[in-house]
């Protein structure tokens, strides 16, 4: 009996990815690689796909910059003949993305609805709800200041809903960080200002709607309860600062994607100044002199706050900051220093801060064209609402051949 010998496996062909051009054969080129189709494409090379998933609250933010470029260049003191319908047209604009993201919001909370609890127990990302009340009450507040069609009817309607979503937010975003985030030492942002600035948007676009109603009760309780708005805003506002300022103190710059942040600060500052113009324009016998003791100084540390946040922005332009939604925080929070600095020039007749605000309306201007400039270009590219990506599958087991 004789043993059979196999012989040996022959060992398996090898696969050349660059097979050299044979009797019959024509090499071919490499196909090159477009950067701009790498930048659009996934690491698996396919097509970068939309999705309402990445759609978060903070995308309000967009409607509210735009509202405020309407409404802060129709109170500016200086009147330019024919430019009333260009920031009418802009009001419609802010309008239909109002209409826009609160459908997409609405999407995103049926299909999402994880994602959406998600951000909610995010501290980095539930105060941005305050952005949807400040959205609604933009867009009342300049419907009201273009004269649009029905502007005081869309007015009432707009500030009753978003005075009921500021005081939610006001009270229910500080309630979750306090119950269910956990914040650690120096975690601290401007971000959380969102949330309780919400009721002095009310407290600012409140008067000029009740002075459309007849004198009596119903009318002064009305300006007393924007009087209440600005009270409650303005004290968390007075907790919030000094952990702000302390955390850049104690730990430095803020990471340079965030570093646009720093100008949420100017939205508390700004808009307080704009109340109490509003509030004595509605009661001008007394509150009249109040308006001016408290808009210039708090006016004077917006400007000192807005020197150091432009400081802040360009360092970080030279180590890199890119295009993020964080950039329209250089609109809203701008255009409450314009507001309030154009009610100041109405009470003060100063023409310096009448040029002060056409100054700071400019200013607005380039930070609406830069962060709707990126915006745009981020949507067309799908950087913005990009879907995750899928996880790379992963290799089949191989099984170790027997003989």
């Amino acid at each position: 009996m004789t043993a059979s010998v196999s012989p040996p496996p022959e060992p398996p062909a090898r696969h050349d990815p660059h097979p050299r051009p044979g009797p019959g054969r024509t090499a071919r080129p490499a196909p090159a690689v477009d950067p701009d189709v790498r930048e659009r494409t996934t690491g698996h090379g396919l097509p970068r796909r939309r999705s309402v998933r990445t759609l978060g609250p903070n995308w309000y933010a967009a409607v509210m910059g735009t509202a405020i470029l309407a409404s802060g260049g129709a109170g500016l003191p200086l009147r330019i003949p024919g430019l009333l319908p260009v920031f009418r047209a802009v009001w419609a604009v802010s309008a239909v993305l109002l209409v826009a993201v609160l459908a997409a919001r609405c999407v995103h909370w049926a299909r999402h609805a994880d994602q959406a609890r998600a951000d909610l127990r995010d501290p980095a990302v539930a105060p941005f709800y305050g952005c949807l009340a400040m959205a609604v009450l933009a867009v009342g507040g300049a419907a009201l200041a273009v004269r649009a069609p029905a502007a005081a009817a869309v007015d009432a309607v707009l500030w009753t809903a978003g005075t009921l979503l500021a005081l939610l937010v006001a009270a229910g975003v500080p309630y979750l960080m306090v119950v269910r985030h956990t914040i650690g030492d120096g975690q601290a942002s401007p971000v959380w200002l969102l949330p309780v600035v919400a009721p002095m948007v009310s407290a600012a676009l409140g008067p000029p709607l009740a002075a459309r109603l007849p004198d009596g009760q119903g009318r002064s309780a009305m300006v007393l309860g924007c009087y209440a708005l600005f009270g409650m805003s303005l004290l968390l506002t007075l907790l919030i600062l000094p952990a702000v300022l302390s955390r850049l103190l104690h730990h430095g710059a803020l990471p340079v994607a965030a570093t646009p942040a720093l100008f949420l600060v100017l939205g508390p500052l700004g808009q307080s100044t704009t109340a109490v113009g509003n509030l004595a324009d509605a009661a001008p016998g007394t509150f009249a002199s109040a308006a001016v003791l408290y808009g210039v100084p708090v006016l004077g540390f917006a400007l000192l706050w807005l020197g150091l946040s432009a400081a802040m922005v360009v360092r970080a332009l030279r180590h890199g900051m890119r295009h993020s939604m964080t950039w329209w925080a250089f609109t809203f929070p701008v255009g409450t220093c314009v507001t309030g600095a154009s009610g100041l020039a109405r009470h003060t007749q100063l023409h310096a801060l009448a040029w002060l605000s056409v100054g700071l309306y400019a200013l607005l201007l380039a930070g609406w064209a830069a962060a709707a400039a990126g915006t745009v270009r981020g949507l067309f590219s799908a950087e913005l609402l990009a879907a995750p990506a899928p996880a790379p599958a992963e290799p089949l087991p191989t099984r170790a051949r027997t003989t």
